[in-house]
């Protein structure tokens, strides 16, 4: 499984300069409203977009170039990229090489600019240099190809049609890149889940879906695959469900007259189950991240923002545990401002955001690297409660 170390963030809107340094498997983000947690989980949806079309029509919904880039900003927008493409020991010997991949992005007569895209990883053999195996500007490189670019050295010139697509999109089709391309794999299969439990009540076209969409208006048709081609895992879903939600008995979806699904639940005491639009958003919301942490083809990366909205206080720890469990297979990011959800995280796990008063932009720090906090979590203390007593002298509640 790739998992990120290290990300930072230069330019883009509130996040002047921010760096997350030491990334863990679950990682959660602890804010005031405004501070910049849905930007910062932006900037996972922004690279991911722009691989899956270009830069581009990435930068359109979010008000393009200019109203994306800091304000008071001239420099190019720029992401960096730490990240291992497994956790495992290669050869029993090492772990995986930490690749970096630094991308930057500037504004040219109102079109975007692609000015610098690498990607590089220290070499084994010359005292740790780094050794570029891409490395582009403006549209035009030079590329290694092999699975092991130090020694399958060789070298391709790049020159791309357009200098707003990114090479490593261009060039991960090609199955002499597989570095270029595990890396386009992983940033295209990055998941930014915004549920919305109304659009889950709506009634889809019938038909199969293997994944839940980003507002889960399609939870329907991942319970009707689930139910033909995953009847275990629709299993496992439900009977965790069912033991989270006091009295909920089954969930299933039938197919309407007219071609359409709709999701229906059983409550213990009654013999008929009722439609999701008379369910609560609590148990809706449960259901679909069930459904999305038991995936079977599960992303490399899940970004979930304040799952904490519509769920009563005590499943939050529950869902902790669950972020947590699926942490171990795919990298989970989380956004939160619930005291209650924090209580049950560890200091590694759990960032604080905030606002610079003086300049506005956005800072952000490690809960274990705050003087004094993993002093008051060894006596006992809870992560939610000394943040409430801002004890973290930052990103008051």
């Amino acid at each position: 499984m790739p998992y990120i170390k290290k990300l930072r963030v230069k330019n883009y809107r509130v996040l002047k300069d921010l760096a997350l340094d030491d990334l863990q498997p679950l990682n959660v983000v602890l804010g005031p409203n405004g501070c910049g947690k849905s930007t910062l989980f932006d900037v996972f949806g922004f690279l991911s977009d722009s691989l899956q079309t270009n830069v581009r029509k990435a930068l359109e919904p979010r008000g393009r170039f200019r109203e994306l880039r800091s304000r008071g900003a001239s420099e190019p927008i720029e992401f960096e990229i730490q990240y291992r493409e497994s956790d495992f020991l290669i050869n029993k010997r090492a772990l995986s090489p930490l690749i970096t991949y630094i991308l930057s992005i500037d504004s040219v007569k109102e079109k975007p600019e692609i000015t610098q895209e690498i990607l590089m990883w220290k070499q084994r053999k010359l005292s740790g240099q780094p050794f570029r195996f891409l490395d582009m500007k403006k549209g035009v490189g030079q590329a290694i190809t092999g699975k092991d670019p130090e020694t399958d050295d060789e070298k391709i010139d790049v020159n791309l049609d357009s200098s707003d697509i990114l090479a490593v999109k261009a060039l991960g089709q090609f199955g002499e890149n597989p570095r270029i391309a595990s890396l386009s794999r992983f940033i295209e299969g990055w998941f930014l889940s915004y549920f919305v439990p109304e659009q889950a009540r709506q009634i889809p076209e019938a038909g199969a879906k293997e994944h839940l969409s980003r507002s889960g208006e399609n939870l329907p048709n991942v319970i009707q695959y689930l139910a033909e081609d995953k009847p275990e895992i629709l299993k496992e879903i439900l009977d965790r469900v069912t033991k989270k939600i006091p009295g909920l008995e089954s969930v299933d979806s039938k197919r309407t007259e007219d071609g359409r699904l709709v999701l229906r639940f059983k409550d213990g005491p009654f013999n008929d189950p009722f439609l999701a639009k008379f369910v609560s958003d609590g148990t809706i919301k449960m259901l679909a991240y069930f459904a999305l942490l038991m995936d079977p083809d599960p992303p490399p990366l899940l970004c979930i923002e304040e799952p904490e909205n519509g769920l009563h206080p005590r499943l939050l720890d529950i869902l902790v545990e669950e972020f947590r469990s699926h942490s171990t297979k795919t990298q989970v990011f989380v956004s939160t401002y619930s005291p209650r959800l924090v209580n049950s995280l560890r200091p590694e796990e759990l960032w604080i955001m905030d606002r610079d008063p003086d300049t506005g932009f956005a800072t952000i720090e490690r809960a274990d690297k705050i003087s004094g906090i993993p002093e008051f979590v060894r006596e006992g203390a809870a992560l939610g409660d000394l943040w409430t007593e801002d004890q973290f002298r930052r990103g008051k509640p």
